[in-house]
């Protein structure tokens, strides 16, 4: 044990995130891959997750803002890279400098491109979208022909594409669904008719496994890549994280007694306690207090009384007491038992994207698994 020992880490096994974006290629064998990695890999990593989805065959990686993209550019990631969502304030000439796809929803954000491509003294690549029906970011219906007609003519842009969203993609058979590709097929039809070339993406990790319809040119998995999986389907997606930590101390607690703050467990018979170096700071959440378990000793054992800011207690009995020391799964894949991010997800009427996108915190550790020389 050194002063930089973990009291909590994640653990992200880059071999399933190869696998499971060669997976999700197979399932659009027409179309080329785009890794979406934003907001650090969703929690694992974005430079070691993107050389990792490089690896697997991806010839694109997406994030939000700029900055996202230009850290990946710095570290060495030569595919494309595609940005879509910053402030109206920022520069785009770095990204297009450093040959970084830009997404476009307005004649304003159409006419900040283009004036920074001038100044870069380089076209920008940039992608077009179209709002279908998420009604979030995108460019109305109404002002389509508008912007596919500007960007046809500016001349310091160079339209790859045009994209769109799906609001539902994970409801299978969702009327939306349909009704979104209805729309993005007319768009289409406009952008040729403004005398634009574009290669399309629409699909989402959803869309990319259930709808091979809605593949186009590019797909852009998220959430899949990382091994959760967001249609009830059986695929054989390997979750990447495990978050663990470790027992640090037992003790005796006898019939009668209760367990942190409030009081809110007593001990109904004599037991022992296991107390766990992570709490809320660290990505548990206080509402699971008295609503889930661990994987120690190779079993699942109830987490008891309020989760704190820097620890949980485990209720482990009085048989096959753990040591201090042992390991403390508070998720992982699940395939020995363990509970999963997902289970987490369900208690807390969550999606799982929250729960692996919020364990990037300062006290938790990230350690890879399954890297490559």
């Amino acid at each position: 044990m050194t002063a930089s020992s973990p009291h909590a880490e994640t653990v992200v096994d880059l071999g399933a995130v190869r696998h499971n974006v060669s997976l999700l290629a197979d399932r659009a064998p027409g179309a080329a891959v785009m890794c979406v990695v934003k907001a650090d890999a969703y929690g694992h990593g974005a430079i070691p997750v993107g050389r990792a989805a490089v690896e697997a065959g991806a010839a694109w990686l997406g994030t939000c803002s700029l900055q996202e993209a230009l850290d990946l550019r710095a570290a060495g990631l030569s595919v494309r890279l595609f940005s879509w969502l910053d402030v109206p304030e920022l520069d785009f000439a770095p990204g297009i400098e450093a040959d970084i796809d830009l997404g476009v929803s307005s004649l304003g954000e159409l006419a900040r491109v283009d004036a920074a491509a001038k100044l870069a003294g380089k076209r920008a690549r940039v992608h077009l979208k179209i709002d279908t029906g998420l009604s979030r970011n995108g460019c109305p219906p109404a002002d389509w022909a508008a912007l596919v007609e500007a960007a046809a003519k500016a001349r310091g842009v160079e339209v790859v594409a045009i994209w769109s969203h799906l609001a539902c993609a994970d409801e299978l058979g969702h009327a939306s669904i349909d009704a979104q590709a209805k729309l993005f097929a007319e768009a289409y039809d406009a952008a040729l008719a403004a005398g634009l070339d574009p290669i399309r993406h629409l699909a989402n990790s959803a869309a990319t496994l259930t709808r091979p319809d809605l593949h186009f040119d590019l797909v852009r998995p998220g959430i899949a890549m990382y091994g959760l999986n967001p249609v009830p389907t059986d695929d054989d997606l390997r979750p990447a994280m495990t978050f663990r930590s470790s027992v640090v101390l037992t003790k005796p607690l006898a019939a009668g007694e209760s367990v942190s703050y409030g009081h809110t467990w007593t001990a109904r018979e004599d037991t022992t306690l296991a107390l766990v170096p992570a709490g809320y700071a660290d990505g548990v959440p206080r509402t699971l207090s008295g609503r889930m378990d661990v994987w120690l000793g190779g079993r699942r054992r109830p987490v008891v009384g309020r989760v704190c800011m820097d620890q949980l207690v485990v209720n482990v009995g009085n048989e096959d007491v753990p040591r201090v020391g042992d390991e403390v799964v508070l998720f992982g894949s699940g395939r020995s038992g363990e509970p999963t991010a997902r289970e987490w997800a369900d208690k807390l009427g969550t999606i799982d994207y929250e729960i692996v996108t919020s364990m990037y915190r300062p006290r938790v550790q990230r350690r890879y698994v399954g890297e490559r020389a």
